[in-house]
């Protein structure tokens, strides 16, 4: 056991802190990275306009964004969204509209090393979750260790109500989260939780008044891993992790051809066109 934890700790250990990270991005990137070089905690924002949809180039931003903190001396992470109504919209509908098989691959896969790299990363992760977090806004949220919910939101698994399939990683995530019972029930109905009602069932953890008060409550939770051994804390992190990262990258293959199967399908294409206009009609009014 303990050459394993050592295994683990030493291949996620941080390097000195690269400079790079310490001031905001353009604004116009993808992600935005700003890191306090008094606490060592990096905040992550999601800049994709309007509305944080994930799309290759966004979730290959994100990976990459949180392989750099690894590589550097990064003590926390806050994810969070530059919009003040939406977290993230979830997977990018333009990305499933009449796609070309290979780049649709691309996106299940990266979509697939986003959770694991969030999932597993070995420092604290805290989602303030500054808006509506639907679909792929639900699993950034559930990757990261807790959650920070500004009121008057909604989260959830709903891709059952666009034709989708979760899953099973996915499925595997909110059930380690809520119970499988609560899971099973959410997950069929594509179900989507108000603040309160996602605060009730354990899916988040805290609520804020708003982003400030939300950045306050992320910190505090940081904060409490401050006299904690880092050796400790990542090894126990990564072994009770690990394993399910492991189960998703034995099955990533099938899951990938599964939602290929499922987005190419002409019934599901049909309804993603129509519910597509129908976004677009109500923007218009």
């Amino acid at each position: 056991m303990k050459k394993m934890l050592r295994k683990l700790v030493t291949s996620t250990r941080a390097l000195p802190l690269q400079r790079t990270l310490c001031s905001k991005a353009s604004s116009d990137a993808l992600v935005l990275t700003e890191l306090d070089n008094k606490t060592g905690y990096a905040t992550v924002t999601m800049n994709r306009a309007p509305v944080n949809s994930l799309n290759l180039e966004l979730m290959t931003q994100l990976v990459k964004t949180v392989d750099d903190l690894e590589r550097s001396n990064v003590k926390g992470l806050i994810l969070t969204s530059s919009f003040s109504k939406v977290f993230s919209a979830g997977l990018d509908i333009a990305e499933m509209i009449n796609p070309n098989p290979d780049r649709l691959r691309a996106v299940w896969g990266i979509l697939q090393d986003l959770w694991a790299k969030l999932y597993g990363t070995p420092f604290p992760t805290v989602a303030l979750i500054n808006g509506s977090a639907p679909a792929g806004g639900c699993l950034l949220a559930l990757s990261c260790e807790y959650r920070v919910m500004c009121t008057n939101f909604s989260i959830g698994l709903n891709e059952a109500k666009l034709g989708l399939i979760v899953p099973p990683w996915l499925q595997m995530t909110m059930r380690n989260t809520i119970g499988a019972r609560e899971t099973e029930s959410a997950c069929l109905k594509g179900r989507m939780f108000s603040s309160q009602e996602a605060l009730e069932k354990g899916l988040v953890d805290e609520l804020a008044a708003d982003k400030e008060n939300g950045k306050k409550k992320a910190l505090d939770y940081l904060n409490i891993f401050t006299n904690t051994s880092s050796y400790a804390r990542t090894g126990t992190k990564l072994l009770l992790r690990n394993r399910d990262i492991e189960d998703m990258k034995r099955i990533s293959k099938d899951d990938i051809e599964s939602f290929v199967k499922n987005v190419m399908n002409s019934e599901f294409q049909n309804g993603l066109v129509a519910y597509a206009q129908s976004l677009k009609d109500r923007k218009n009014k």
